[in-house]
């Protein structure tokens, strides 16, 4: 073909127009990658991506998700954070993460309560949750509860000399009241005297250590209350005689005598012996999830009756240098085995349950309660110890049947690593070492004969 002036031009437009049309395809494609996110896990199970229930539940929440994570300055605990929340972002828009250095701004991780590294604070319709725990399953359940459109009441009695829910004392109960509305969880305070009834939307009763004895009417309230199935947390002390033979008729639950002393306290440097210890938990939705230790100052033994209509599982039992002291907790004490003093591990918590009749006829809904043998675990002095407030936190929810966990099947790295046996080994060094070289070296020569020929 005889290439003119007026081709040659043409072809030049044509390269122009060509490369004109290239850039701007690549700046759309660029434009285009900036608006719209393609992703595809190509792993066995999908273990990079969310699984159905957790996507089932992001389509359901309609308003944003606030998450704040408090982190120092590890890079390692800020990656594993963002690439978790980067699979909810994924699916929904509207959870939106930031970091928060608590060294850098201790006034806002007190203000949160932050007590360890990497601890998130979740925010949606108007409600919050701290965790922990970092994985899926964690964070969907705490999704699963805060989006609960079902409104809780804890109801807290007084008039017995209780601890006060919004007194600042040291044994008062303010900050964990205050624990409790973080959790969404409305509370109020109740004199059966001046009003003798309980709600009806309670949905938990507190009875937190009355020093005096609760009137013949108002146990009648309390017994109808639990009849009609409601749930109870009482919260108990040694040495209170009268509430405790009120604990002993409605859940055959008796107390030791004595008060529980902890010979390892001093290990911790606590010289005071009634300070009980719990370093293990039994494989109980209020429990099992914690990890660390949690402290009772003067804790009462209990014991549980046969004959009782509620099933009972030890929730809390101390260690075994434990025992239940009954002379004076002065100078040098131990424990007397001829004695009505018993050796540890003592049960200082019960939870209860039993299922519910309405007409005769039993329901599959529980009726769930807990006795506490100490009450002080809570107050503003020792709240902040070890796993008190968690296992506050934990109690009220097992007990307002907001449990119910959303199973994330676990995902396994089934395809990460290759299982070779002898004879594929064998196969393999002869053929990269031996065969292929020598296949190569053939090749070679007689390619190189082929030309000599020519």
């Amino acid at each position: 073909m005889k290439i003119t002036r007026k081709t040659h031009q043409a072809i030049r437009l044509q390269n122009i127009l060509f490369t004109t049309l290239f850039f701007i395809v690549m700046g759309m494609l660029a434009w285009l990658s900036t608006q719209y996110t393609i992703q595809s896990d190509w792993t066995k199970n999908s273990r990079n991506s969310l699984s159905y229930p957790s996507i089932q539940l992001l389509e359901k929440l309609s308003k944003p998700i606030e998450i704040t994570a408090y982190v120092t300055k590890n890079d390692i605990l800020r990656r594993r954070i963002s690439e978790l929340m980067a699979k909810y972002q994924y699916h929904k828009a509207g959870v939106t993460l930031s970091f928060v250095n608590p060294d850098i701004r201790p006034d806002l991780a007190r203000e949160e309560g932050i007590t360890s590294d990497g601890e998130l604070v979740i925010r949606y319709n108007s409600r919050r949750e701290s965790l922990k725990q970092i994985d899926e399953q964690s964070f969907t359940n705490a999704l699963q509860r805060l989006a609960s459109s079902e409104q809780r009441w804890v109801v807290f009695l007084t008039g017995h000399g209780e601890r006060n829910i919004d007194g600042d004392a040291n044994f008062d109960l303010s900050l964990f009241n205050t624990e409790i509305k973080r959790k969404g969880i409305n509370t109020r305070a109740i004199n059966l005297v001046d009003s003798p009834s309980i709600p009806q939307n309670t949905s938990l009763m507190i009875i937190a250590d009355p020093k005096s004895a609760l009137l013949l009417g108002e146990v009648n309230i309390i017994k109808q209350y639990l009849d009609d199935g409601g749930a109870l947390l009482w919260l108990a002390e040694p040495n209170t005689s009268d509430n405790n033979k009120t604990v002993a008729e409605l859940f055959a639950i008796s107390f030791l005598p004595g008060i529980v002393v902890d010979a390892t306290t001093q290990m911790f440097g606590i010289d005071d012996p009634t300070y009980a210890l719990v370093t293990q938990y039994p494989s109980h939705p209020a429990t099992q999830h914690l990890q660390t230790m949690s402290l009772f100052p003067g804790a009462a033994g209990l014991s549980h009756a046969d004959d009782s209509p509620y099933q009972a599982e030890i929730l809390l039992s101390t260690l075994e240098r434990s025992w239940t002291e009954t002379d004076s907790i002065s100078g040098q004490i131990q424990f007397d085995k001829n004695s009505i003093e018993q050796q540890g591990p003592i049960t200082i918590a019960y939870a209860l349950t039993r299922h519910i009749t309405n007409n005769d006829e039993t329901t599959d809904k529980k009726q769930r309660l807990a006795i506490i043998g100490d009450s002080d675990f809570l107050s503003n002095s020792f709240l902040g110890n070890g796993a008190n407030l968690d296992l506050g936190l934990s109690l009220i929810q097992w007990l307002n049947h907001d449990d119910k966990l959303i199973d994330i099947p676990a995902k396994t790295a089934t395809d990460t690593t290759l299982n070779v046996t002898q004879t594929w080994t064998l196969v393999f060094g002869l053929g990269f070492l031996i065969i292929l070289p020598v296949l190569f070296i053939a090749m070679g020569i007689l390619i190189w004969l082929k030309r000599k020929k020519r």
